[in-house]
């Protein structure tokens, strides 16, 4: 069933799916403005988006935050809940590293949810020993 699902880098797609796989994430809040989504996209230094292939909808989207010259951030790395377990994951974080690297960007982060590490570790990443997340909300 791999083969049936396609990640793309896009510059844009339906606004409505990748409101679906935000709120998949548990990241979409009821007063963010499904229009301002297609700015999201477009400002992402890159945008994946798996596609299921019977059905030309997204499964799955990810998104690098970067200047194209030195760090990017992998951010937004969601699978729908159905699509889960079948390596969609993976081949989204793929995507967005090798346009990184094709860029010669050599340092990726990413803050990863509790329990994630998982995922992450066998595709290259490793916990930053000495370092702390921290967050700044301007709400």
């Amino acid at each position: 069933m791999r083969d049936e699902i396609a990640v793309r880098l896009v510059n844009s797609w339906d606004k409505d799916e990748i409101v679906n796989l935000y709120h998949a994430g548990g990241w979409w809040k009821d007063d963010y403005n499904p229009d301002d989504l297609a700015n999201l996209i477009r400002g992402s230094f890159a945008f994946a988006v798996a596609v299921d292939s019977k059905t030309g909808r997204a499964a799955g989207m990810g998104r690098i935050i970067s200047d194209g010259v030195s760090d990017a951030y992998i951010q937004d790395l969601v699978v729908l809940p159905q699509y889960r377990k079948r390596g969609i994951g993976r081949k989204i974080v793929e995507a967005l590293v090798n346009k990184c690297r094709d860029a010669g960007i050599s340092w990726i982060g990413l803050i990863a949810e509790p329990g994630t590490d998982k995922f992450y570790l066998p595709v290259g990443f490793h916990p930053m020993e000495g370092h702390i997340p921290l967050i700044l909300r301007c709400e």
